[in-house]
């Protein structure tokens, strides 16, 4: 009998945005390329960015955080096009990317959770609790892809992975309205955290 033939990768919104935006990252990884910068000052530069915006989001400047963190967000995929560029993609470059990446959205999450708890907001506890069930659906969305590679599973699926949550999360502090983009990651993130591990099931049991 003929063994079943692995099934191909699924595409994300990701790889989706990546294929689209090609035109537009390439060039501007040849600018920063030309400027003397490194994929690796590009991940710091992103990281500091996006650390700045969660101080202001932590003292309330909700626009001002969310402009910082939208101007931060595009270095996450700059530092790898430039690593192409340069003929330099290492596999401890991703590691450092991935890891950098969960440290931006967790200083986010962290400004957003002192400023609930330092404010007299009516709804400061629910907010509180919100912050923390959007963190843990976050941490999940990634542990749960990472685990299963391990494993030798595929698991790029789910309605709300890193991309979308910038999306979602940008713009909403941005217009002020942090609460909006709390409500969607905490409900969604957890969803695709729950479809992951599902995925790897069907495969499992395959």
């Amino acid at each position: 009998m003929e063994a079943d033939k692995p099934k191909p990768r699924v595409a994300t919104f990701t790889d989706w945005m990546r294929a689209r935006l090609k035109g537009v990252v390439d060039p501007l990884a040849e600018f920063f390329i030309r400027l003397g910068l490194t994929p690796n000052m590009m991940t710091l530069l992103g990281l500091g960015l996006n650390a700045a915006g969660a101080v202001l989001v932590a003292g309330g400047a909700m626009t001002a955080g969310g402009l910082l963190i939208l101007i931060g967000g595009p270095f996450d995929g700059l530092d790898g096009a430039m690593a192409r560029r340069l003929g330099q993609p290492t596999k401890f470059g991703a590691f450092v990317d991935s890891v950098t990446d969960r440290w931006s959205e967790m200083l986010i999450f962290m400004g957003l959770l002192y400023h609930y708890v330092s404010s007299a907001h009516p709804q400061a506890l629910l907010y509180a609790v919100l912050v923390f069930l959007a963190t843990m659906g976050s941490v999940m969305v990634s542990y749960t892809k990472a685990r299963a590679e391990t494993l030798g599973f595929d698991c790029n699926v789910g309605v709300l992975t890193r991309m979308e949550r910038y999306l979602v999360m940008a713009p909403a502090l941005v217009l002020n309205l942090p609460w909006l983009a709390l409500w969607v990651v905490a409900i969604l993130a957890n969803v695709t955290a729950l479809q992951r591990v599902w995925h790897v099931r069907q495969q499992a049991r395959r």
